[in-house]
């Protein structure tokens, strides 16, 4: 057993406190969150049944994945009419420019705080 696959694999949970596993080594009946929702479930509020673990390469430090029970999981709940609107009403605003205030058509970078056409002009209007 190599030295990184023994650190990442704690199937009774002694070293880690949970049952932990090798990076794509989980046994079946365990998923991650991405994975339950790809199958139309959610957690509904179980805990953490297991992590998988690997060692990250640049900084030596470990990469944790949190497992939940398929069995326990509940199925997503539907979105309403509500939820939809407030949604896209959110989106919208991530779309409106707030210097132009036009729909730009993507969402606005939080790095610069304005669209691709009122940057190009911010240092324009610096300048006079």
């Amino acid at each position: 057993m190599s030295g990184v696959y023994g650190k990442c694999f704690d199937p009774t949970g002694a070293r880690h406190g949970i049952p932990t596993y090798p990076w794509r080594l989980a046994p079946d009946g365990y998923a991650t969150r991405r994975q339950l929702r790809e199958q139309g479930l959610r957690p509904g509020g179980q805990p953490i049944a297991a992590q998988v673990m690997r060692i990250n390469r640049r900084t030596g430090g470990p990469r944790v994945a949190y497992l939940y029970r398929v069995d326990l999981a509940l199925p997503v709940r539907p979105m309403t009419s509500r939820k939809w609107g407030a949604l896209a009403l959110a989106m919208l605003a991530r779309r409106t420019c707030p210097s132009c205030r036009l729909d730009v058509g993507y969402c606005i970078p939080r790095t610069h705080g304005v669209c691709g056409l009122c940057l190009i002009n911010l240092p324009a209007q610096a300048a006079a």
